[in-house]
């Protein structure tokens, strides 16, 4: 088990890293579509370009962030009973849910995504709006994205485990969300 709570670890870094670099792609879309109004009133300048970078930035923020919640135990769920069981039940059910809902979801979009990706790289995909930008890189993000979410689900699959047999102490607090 200990081989495996080290790949959790290690896991667990790389999406805090991922997560740190969404976190600041807040900040570059904010600051583009600023200077993009003050240049559009200035200049009575836009530019198509500007305003595609900045979609492409919001998806890098959802799908290489999206990883991240999961690994603060801050994922959307539905609590009807959740909140109200024991640690060692709730450990089961996300165990449970990893395994059939979570895992093969995230595996079967990451495997369809590629090959999305994959045609846009080889025809080299450009948008066909004025100032086009190019697509296969922002097309990339759709199976890294889900290859993260993928990866965080299994550490987090791997430290219920532990959990459950004594050999990982968890933070078990949960906060039901207010209604």
């Amino acid at each position: 088990m200990k081989p495996l709570l080290k790949l959790s670890t290690f896991i667990d870094g790389l999406n805090l890293q991922f997560g740190k670099l969404a976190d600041w792609l807040v900040l570059l879309p904010c600051l583009i579509s600023a200077g993009n109004a003050m240049v559009r009133y200035a200049f009575d300048y836009s530019s198509n370009g500007w305003l595609k970078v900045q979609w492409y930035m919001f998806a890098g923020i959802v799908l290489l962030g999206a990883s991240y919640p999961l690994k603060l135990n801050e994922h959307v769920r539905v609590d009807v009973l959740y909140g109200r069981l024991s640690p060692k039940l709730r450990a089961w059910i996300d165990l449970l849910g990893f395994v059939f809902f979570l895992l093969p979801a995230c595996f079967l979009l990451m495997k369809m995504s590629w090959s999305f990706f994959e045609l846009s790289y080889h025809t080299n995909e450009v948008s066909s709006n004025a100032g086009g930008l190019t697509r296969w890189w922002v097309k990339f993000v759709l199976p890294l994205g889900f290859g993260l979410l993928t990866l965080q689900g299994l550490s987090e699959l791997i430290k219920r485990i532990g959990y459950l047999t004594g050999q990982y102490n968890m933070d078990t607090h949960y906060e039901r969300p207010l209604q």
